[in-house]
């Protein structure tokens, strides 16, 4: 790996031109690209965009499974002068309905199903187009050359999942999606010869990055809608694919899963963010795969990555979300704006390049993350607030604590859902642990428990070995078994969706 990656900014559109030619650059089901097809397709597709849109810096969406079209327009958009919104194919009409009107899109791609399923007041018709009849006409058009777009430029709004209120879009510049792919590609060590396999939505900005870190790096994407893990299995076994990113559930299906002897040694590089791993789940993994590289990350959509935890260090620091990946500045704030000590708590605070132009048409969101530097940073300018409290170890390492608006208060103590989640997972009674914090008239909130069992788990065992570790007011005060856990549309617990649930069916006094 060379000692610093290359900082230049190009066009983000330019990412086709650095594979070679007659490479494989995206595998489909029915079609592979090389990369001098996909620099073509791209420029069809951007010439289509221009004639159907034409206004400079115009939003145009698309909901789409992981398809051609869907891979290609991230770069396509942004060849034409417009601003790329990608909708989760996971969502629904009301989801949907609000990113369009937000965003102010003047055009939504989607299959004619998802188009017909929008109100006559969701969007305007003459903004809808029906994806099926999309490639009939970019084909007549002639390509558009690679475009001259400035660092700054915007390149694409993400809307997040919502899961703390209604989507809010992440404005994203050409330099942030650039010197992400280049970041990624470098300390994974991404090359030519890998094959990656995109499970995740390209909506997220770590299932899009899959796409460009490759790119960047002149490796084959091998794009994937999965319906069981056991696709994914398949998929590795008749692509040779070589890396997976992923989200904990998803990792969790994956290391429960019998693999066929030779398919899991054909996987190289693993990697997590969207989520911390569990000790018990990096250990698995570890024994699953391994002679593949594990690379715990850390991200939120407004800086796109801030952390990863080198392999080498993954078996002697499993929970740990490592150090700064390049490009980022990483600080540990304490509430009255120090730099923490070692093995003090604080805020992390994300300064650097990758921090996004903050959210889209909202100057009150922004102000309450996007905040300036704190006086002790080296890269100073402005900086994302994350709002999650990490501490450094005494080897520099980070190590989540826990979000500060997450904190159950119960009984007048302030509990991290992190630490009984642990806890209950090292019983090894359950496999998957969601612990949250219910209204209740006499404690503040209860601490509730929802949990997917681990074989014949049994509630009066789980709740005596919790009782045994943790401190009385720690305890759950009930608990729900699921024979599924609920997941977001990025694939992650669905915490708020659980929240919802329970609230909603728990006595108020």
């Amino acid at each position: 790996m060379p000692a610093a990656p290359d900082p230049t900014v190009y066009p983000l559109d330019h990412l086709p031109l650095r594979g070679r030619g007659d490479a494989p650059a995206l595998v489909l089901r029915t079609h592979t690209l090389s990369y001098e097809a996909l620099n073509r397709r791209i420029g069809q597709l951007a010439a289509w965009l221009r004639d159907r849109v034409g206004e400079p810096g115009a939003r145009v969406a698309t909901w789409l499974p992981k398809n051609e079209t869907a891979c290609l327009m991230p770069l396509a958009a942004v060849r034409a002068g417009l601003v790329h919104v990608p909708v989760n194919p996971l969502l629904k009409r009301a989801q949907v309905a609000h990113i369009l009107a937000d965003s102010g899109a003047r055009l939504l791609i989607a299959n004619e199903a998802r188009l017909t399923s929008l109100d006559q007041q969701d969007a305007a018709q003459d903004i809808l187009f029906v994806e099926e009849y999309l490639w009939d006409s970019c084909e007549r058009h002639n390509p558009l050359p690679p475009s001259s777009g400035a660092p700054d430029d915007l390149a694409a709004i993400l809307y997040t999942s919502g899961s703390t209120g209604r989507p809010k879009g992440v404005m994203l510049s050409h330099a942030n999606l650039w010197l992400g792919a280049v970041s990624v590609a470098h300390y994974l060590g991404v090359s030519a010869d890998d094959r990656v396999l995109g499970v995740l939505p390209l909506a997220f900005d770590y299932g899009q990055n899959q796409l460009l870190s490759t790119w960047y790096a002149g490796g084959a994407v091998v794009p994937l809608d999965y319906l069981r893990a056991r696709d994914v299995v398949k998929a590795v076994e008749r692509h040779d694919v070589t890396t997976i990113a992923a989200v904990p559930p998803l990792w969790l299906q994956l290391a429960e899963l019998d693999w066929p002897e030779g398919t899991a040694a054909r996987l190289k590089r693993l990697t997590n963010s969207g989520g911390a791993l569990t000790e018990p789940l990096v250990r698995a993994l570890r024994s699953r795969f391994p002679e593949a590289r594990l690379f715990p990350m850390y991200g939120l959509t407004e800086a796109f990555r801030s952390t990863y935890l080198d392999p080498a260090l993954v078996d002697t620091h499993p929970t740990s979300m490592g150090r700064a990946i390049p490009f980022a500045e990483v600080m540990v704030v304490t509430d009255d704006g120090r730099e923490a000590a070692r093995d003090e708590e604080g805020e992390l605070v994300h300064a650097g390049p990758l921090v996004a132009g903050g959210y889209w048409q909202d100057a009150a969101r922004t102000a309450e993350r996007f905040r300036p530097a704190p006086a002790f940073s080296k890269l100073g300018g402005m900086a994302v607030w994350s709002g999650d409290r990490v501490r450094r170890d005494a080897e520099g390492l980070l190590h989540f604590a826990g979000r500060r608006d997450a904190m159950i208060k119960t009984s007048g103590n302030r509990v991290s859902p992190q630490e009984i989640e642990d806890a209950a997972l090292a019983t090894g009674l359950v496999a998957e642990a969601v612990a949250l914090g219910l209204p209740d008239p006499a404690l503040g909130q209860a601490i509730h428990l929802v949990v997917r069992a681990k074989g014949l788990a049994v509630e009066a065992d789980l709740l005596a070995a919790l009782a045994q570790a943790l401190p009385n007011f720690m305890v759950p005060r009930r608990v729900h078994w699921r024979e599924a856990m609920p997941l977001s549309p990025n694939g992650k617990l669905d915490r708020a969706g659980l929240y919802q649930e329970l609230s909603g069916a728990v006595p108020q006094g």
